[in-house]
């Protein structure tokens, strides 16, 4: 089992960095480095979407929205995942959630943080 909390939203004008954190509590058996760990967000309005992910075998990934822009990466010694935002955009706007999969490279995603608020104005 997983649980994984968020932080780091906030508000921001465009063109601003924001860096938004993830601590996941891992159940003995697991390690945080072997999960696969994804970011995920919700405009208003709009379906949840992809973001990025760390995947223990197959790497980083990201949406080709966030290309360039944004940067996943982590501390295992922390048990912690970050979202480091730059140049961001009105439309980036959401509400961002962490995930985790227990299973390598599935789009199956197991457990969910409970997400953190980013505005982006103009």
């Amino acid at each position: 089992q997983v649980q994984l909390v968020e932080s780091g939203g906030g508000s921001v004008q465009a063109g601003g960095s924001l860096r938004l954190s993830c601590v996941a509590s891992v159940a003995s058996g697991r390690t945080f480095r072997s999960i696969d760990m994804g970011w995920f967000r919700q405009g208003p309005g709009k379906e949840r979407e992809f973001v990025a992910a760390r995947r223990w075998i197959a790497g980083t990934n990201y949406a080709d929205s966030v290309k360039g822009r944004f940067t996943i990466s982590s501390d295992n010694a922390k048990n912690t995942l970050y979202l480091q935002m730059s140049s961001l955009r009105v439309e980036d706007t959401a509400v961002y959630y962490c995930a985790a999969s227990l299973t390598s490279n599935s789009r199956v995603w197991d457990y969910w943080g409970q997400g953190t608020q980013v505005t982006v104005s103009s």
